[in-house]
């Protein structure tokens, strides 16, 4: 809008092809800012809300049932969960030993937590 009342008003000058595609590619860059602004600040907080409600959860985690329920989930969550949270490795590296993308064992990690939680209660109110 201010590009085009500069034009007609003849006060920004001749139109170059230059400043034309210039203005074109931010037009067209435009929507995806946009969308990637609206993003960012929803994933933070998701992954905000997850860390408090993890670092909460955590602190009532009995060390030998945590153990018990590690055992019984499938190989591959028990390697994810215990690389990452055992040996203490960053998700890259996790990644690497696994063979797998970080994205996917992002995902992976997140899959094997919602599992171990899930055992972890279930079998909590029988083990107390």
């Amino acid at each position: 809008m201010a590009a085009a009342r500069a034009v007609r008003s003849g006060g920004s000058g001749p139109v170059t092809v230059p400043w034309l595609i210039g203005v074109a590619r931010h037009k067209l860059v435009d929507p995806w800012r946009r969308l990637a602004q609206e993003e960012c600040p929803l994933s933070s907080i998701e992954a905000e809300a997850e860390a408090n409600e993890d670092d909460l959860w955590d602190r009532h985690l009995d060390e030998a049932r945590a153990i018990e329920v590690l055992r019984t989930l499938g190989p591959h969550h028990r390697a994810a969960l215990t690389l990452r949270y055992v040996d203490d490795l960053p998700v890259r590296e996790v990644a690497a030993t696994l063979d797998r993308t970080e994205r996917a064992t992002e995902a992976l990690l997140v899959r094997a937590r919602r599992a171990f939680r899930h055992a972890y209660e279930q079998g909590g109110d029988n083990a107390a």
